[in-house]
């Protein structure tokens, strides 16, 4: 049995550019950023990132394309696929893709992306979800559980 499965969730380094080919199919591809820290063995803090380039099909393409940018962070399922072609020289050249079949688009923070609140009216005082930080505002008082009409 073989398995050809890749799972990254990380940021956009670049705005997802959108293309057609000749048949119609939207393809949208973009690079993702990864990043991974440890402590060496002297104790020190190390980090270091990978990049990876990811395309995306069909639907899926237009909704990234639009609602995805540069700094945003998205999970990414699909499968690792590597091509090859010939240059202007002659000379064969590699890259090595993440071909999605599923993207999910991470939490909306500050990095290049809007807020909570951008999908709201102008001059709506929607609270922002950097000021709650995902907290849930309870009511201090108890709730009596016969004022519950069902």
């Amino acid at each position: 049995m073989y398995l050809n499965k890749a799972i990254v969730i990380g940021n956009l380094t670049r705005d997802p550019e959108l293309k057609s080919l000749p048949s119609g199919i939207k393809v949208c591809s973009f690079s993702l950023a990864t990043n991974r820290v440890w402590k060496d063995k002297n104790g020190a803090k190390q980090e270091s990132a990978d990049y990876h380039n990811v395309v995306v099909f069909g639907r899926q393409a237009e909704t990234v394309a639009q609602y995805m940018k540069k700094g945003n962070s998205i999970l990414v399922e699909g499968r690792m696929q590597t091509r090859s072609w010939d240059d202007k020289d002659g000379t064969k050249k590699y890259r090595t893709e993440i071909i999605a079949d599923r993207t999910q688009f991470g939490p909306r923070g500050t990095a290049g992306g809007a807020t909570a609140s951008s999908s709201a009216p102008a001059g709506a005082n929607a609270p922002k979800e950097e000021d709650t930080g995902g907290m849930i505002d309870y009511p201090e008082e108890d709730i009596n559980p016969e004022d519950i009409p069902f």
